[in-house]
């Protein structure tokens, strides 16, 4: 008889941990312009589909743990990583540095009201193999 292996499938959802729903909710909706999905509309989390990844924001001391913000940026993909980064100064956001372009992406820094670093990401040319 032989045994399969179960195997790790696809990432479910990337936990943002916060101290405050209501204010990380507002921030991801009304200043990013993600859409909550509708199952978490009253709910104390909320949560963002983008493509086949899940952002899950909720706060950790609902499963009894401390909150502690994320320490590697989420990279958030866009296809104007600059026209992105101005609209979102605009409203406040403050970036880390400038725009750094890596030769085959560019990359803008940031941190939600949690201190969550997210990062605006896109590719512009393939890797090299």
């Amino acid at each position: 008889m032989t045994t399969t292996t179960p195997a790790i499938t696809r990432v479910d959802f990337v936990p943002i941990p916060t101290q405050d729903a209501e204010r990380a909710t507002a921030f991801y909706t009304d200043t990013l312009g993600l859409v909550q999905s509708d199952h978490t509309l009253d709910k104390p989390f909320s949560e963002f589909d983008l493509d086949g990844t899940t952002l899950s924001v909720w706060d950790p001391s609902t499963a009894g743990r401390d909150f502690a913000a994320n320490t590697n940026a989420i990279a958030l993909h866009t296809d104007d990583v600059k026209g992105l980064r101005g609209h979102l100064e605009g409203k406040g956001v403050t970036f880390f540095g400038d725009i750094v372009d890596t030769g085959v992406c560019h990359m803008a820094f940031f941190a939600d009201p949690d201190g969550n670093p997210l990062m605006l990401h896109g590719r512009y040319a393939p890797r090299g193999e």
